[in-house]
């Protein structure tokens, strides 16, 4: 305890940051160390706890996300008489290849042309495509992409509504290759990089333009370095949707009279096909592993459509401290202003997550939710996760944050007599964000190493 009491004093003090620390015992629940426990911080993506916990508790391990696709007309001599809907519900999941599988299924029926539009149906959630205090600059971004309930990711990271860019380095002093995920259609590069011997991550530079899919690429790509990949976020999603669905139409040989457009499923169009996506404990897991923000504030929207019947922020907030105030955290001292933690604005005491975490522990789906967090120095990402090149030998599973100025972590950790403790790291108003996650690191190996607490 001495030792966890004079690092605070010589490392954590006096540097101009405001730091949040709560302890507690796994078995008991009791406090065992606090040191400004009280104190409203902002959490950064800790938030994503919360999320996790409403989303399961409400929606349950097993829900799972639909998309449909709808016939508006008869289909007579290869003909389909009237519109087709795409009806889309929250899955953040949908790739490529599931817009291929709904094309698919109009040529299982014979359809070879579509006398009305194909409408694009998003209204399952609200025309909102950010939250209130995502700052204009992290839209460009994939983790500050937009919102809506019809997505596309370009992988299995599931950056929803985003495009991954991969640039590779090529021949010395020469622009490097850039491969664009899930497609080209619509997205324009101007690509001023340089190949060199050797380069930081840092030094290359990807930009998008405020207004449109066009992203600017420069600075410097290391050989020795290789590859680099990056997600960047699609301006105005549904017309890259559009794009995607109008590429394969074309190449399955389905003639479109009308538009690709948004609209809504009118009159009694029949269901043809609807594609499921995995259940919620197979989703929380590049969520919370990768921290995916994308995927939070949908699962927030989501909320609140279930709870309230709408698929909003305000909603799905609502929702969240609704589910929350089954346990004995104190929401009074508690402010929400998004899913995923990325505004400035959330504020959450360190002993309020540390109480929550070791409440959930008697829930039935809390083995999933552990394996949702990430595992230290555990190399593969979706075991790992953000914590995968921190803590090697340490037996800790817990949530990563990060935002300007902040850096979290909250989870589990296991000592020495293999007593688990449960601990909230809360560090705000930091200069440098990396000495934020050594402090942590720091922080937790005392822990680890200390058996008696009184």
């Amino acid at each position: 305890m001495q030792k966890l009491n004079n690092f605070l004093l010589n490392k954590c003090h006096n540097k101009g940051s405001v730091s949040g620390i709560s302890v507690r015992s796994g078995t008991s629940g009791a406090s065992l160390f606090n040191y400004y426990a009280s104190t409203r911080l902002q959490p950064a993506s800790n938030l994503k706890i919360l999320t996790a916990v409403a989303a399961l508790r409400k929606l349950g391990p097993e829900y799972t996300f639909q998309t449909e696709l709808h016939l508006g007309g008869k289909v007579v001599e290869e003909t389909c008489h009237g519109n087709v809907y795409l009806v889309g519900k929250g899955d953040p999941t949908l790739q490529e290849k599931d817009y291929k599988q709904f094309v698919a299924s109009l040529k299982e029926r014979g359809i070879k042309n579509i006398s009305g539009d194909f409408i694009l149906d998003d209204s399952w959630y609200d025309d909102i495509r950010w939250s209130d205090d995502l700052i204009w600059a992290d839209q460009q971004y994939g983790y500050g992409s937009e919102v809506s309930a019809l997505t596309l990711a370009p992988d299995t990271d599931y950056d929803t509504n985003a495009i991954k860019l991969i640039i590779t380095p090529e021949k010395l002093h020469t622009t490097p290759k850039i491969e664009i995920l899930p497609h080209t259609e619509g997205i324009t590069v101007t690509n001023d990089a340089v190949t060199t011997e050797e380069a930081d991550e840092e030094a290359l530079i990807v930009r998008r333009n405020n207004s449109a899919n066009h992203f600017f690429i420069s600075g410097k790509i290391g050989r020795k370095e290789g590859k680099q990949e990056v997600y960047m976020a699609i301006k105005h999603i549904e017309n890259y949707i559009a794009d995607t669905i109008r590429q394969i139409l074309k190449k399955e040989g389905i003639a479109l009279e009308g538009r690709i457009k948004k609209g809504k499923l009118q009159g009694d169009a029949a269901c043809i096909y609807h594609k499921q996506s995995p259940p919620l404990t197979g989703i929380i897991i590049p969520f919370m592993k990768l921290s995916n923000n994308g995927i939070g504030e949908m699962l927030t929207k989501e909320l609140g459509r279930k709870t309230y019947d709408d698929g909003s922020w305000e909603s799905g907030l609502a929702a969240v401290k609704e589910a929350l105030a089954t346990y004995s955290i104190n929401l009074d001292t508690i402010q929400l202003k998004d899913g995923s933690g990325i505004s400035a604005a959330n504020f959450i005491p360190a002993e309020e997550l540390t109480r929550l975490l070791y409440e959930i522990q008697q829930e039935k789906w809390f083995p999933e939710f552990l394996a949702s967090l990430p595992a230290a120095g555990e190399a593969d990402k979706m075991i790992g996760g953000t914590l995968r090149e921190r803590m090697k030998g340490l037996d800790v599973q817990a949530k990563t944050g990060t935002i300007e100025g902040v850096s979290t972590l909250s989870g589990y950790v296991t000592n020495g007599k293999g007593e688990r403790l449960i601990f909230s790291i809360l560090l705000n108003h930091l200069l440098d964000t990396d000495t934020g996650k050594e402090l942590e690191d720091e922080l937790v190996a005392i822990m680890a190493e200390i058996e008696e607490w009184c």
